[in-house]
């Protein structure tokens, strides 16, 4: 992605600032630019960017125009989302995270499923928002202090008891509590979608996408001290060896009062990225 996508990619996500109004980010902006950064520079050169965003946003108009102005809320887009939906195998899949590539799929991972659902629910003014249970991604349509429902898109927008939300929570070692249920926050959405686009990106052919992955949610008004080190093993996973161990060796710094451990682990993983300039 170019400088100037990126400061595009940083003027969306810092738009409600670090403790402003959620409302203000624009989810589908942000989630768009995130699949732009996956293409290659020439798909994006000229105009390419601003047709790429221009067809995502006019889709998911489109997908909103066809929800029926009567009925039940979530039966209502059901009716238009119900084609949309996840297998197992969208976990080893790129394209299941990224907003471009779900649209015209119709499947992708449940956090990107839930943003179509939410944002084509924010054009008809459906009140829905993202619910980030322990480990799965689902929608709450409805008053989130109220009279609401939750909705599953991974199983095409089939309605989620309470009972099964608890027994998926349970299935993470953890128990449901009532925080889980509250609106996702879309800074908290992004970095999800980024953190998961990292772990698909693991394996040494894919470092490419790990670093994209760390250097966007770096641009997040907020983000976990541990992504740092993580931007760091990236680097040094695309042969950026000088670069990497400045950031660890700055990272060690930061945490080395409250986690020595983790600073000299950090360390010694600057110490080999040097050692491979020799």
């Amino acid at each position: 992605m170019s400088a100037a996508s990126r400061e595009r990619f940083a003027d969306v996500v810092r738009a409600g600032g670090a403790a402003g109004d959620p409302d203000d980010v624009r989810l589908d902006l942000a989630l768009l630019l995130i699949s732009a950064e996956a293409l290659p520079d020439d798909v994006l050169a000229g105009d390419g960017l601003d047709l790429l965003l221009r067809h995502g946003l006019t889709e998911l108009d489109a997908l909103a125009s066809a929800v029926p102005d009567e009925g039940r809320d979530d039966l209502r887009l059901r009716t238009v989302l119900g084609r949309f939906a996840g297998e197992s195998t969208d976990y080893s899949r790129l394209e299941a995270n990224l907003l471009t590539e779900v649209l015209r799929d119709r499947r992708g991972l449940p956090i990107l499923l839930s943003t179509v659902w939410t944002e084509v629910a924010r054009r008809t003014g459906i009140p829905a928002y993202g619910v980030g249970l322990p480990g799965h991604f689902v929608v709450g349509v409805g008053d989130p202090d109220g009279a609401r429902v939750l909705v599953d898109p991974w199983s095409g927008g089939r309605l989620l008891p309470y009972d099964r939300a608890r027994e998926l929570v349970a299935g993470t070692g953890r128990s449901l509590k009532p925080e889980h249920l509250r609106p996702h926050d879309p800074i908290d959405t992004i970095d999800r979608v980024l953190g998961n686009v990292r772990v698909w990106a693991s394996t040494p052919e894919r470092a490419r996408h790990r670093l994209w992955a760390a250097e966007l949610a770096l641009l997040l008004p907020r983000h976990d001290l541990g992504l740092r080190r993580d931007y760091g093993e990236a680097l040094i996973a695309v042969g950026r060896y000088p670069e990497a161990s400045l950031v660890l060796e700055e990272y060690a710094d930061t945490v080395a009062g409250p986690m020595p451990l983790e600073a000299e682990h950090a360390r010694r993983i600057a110490r080999q990225a040097r050692a491979r300039l020799n």
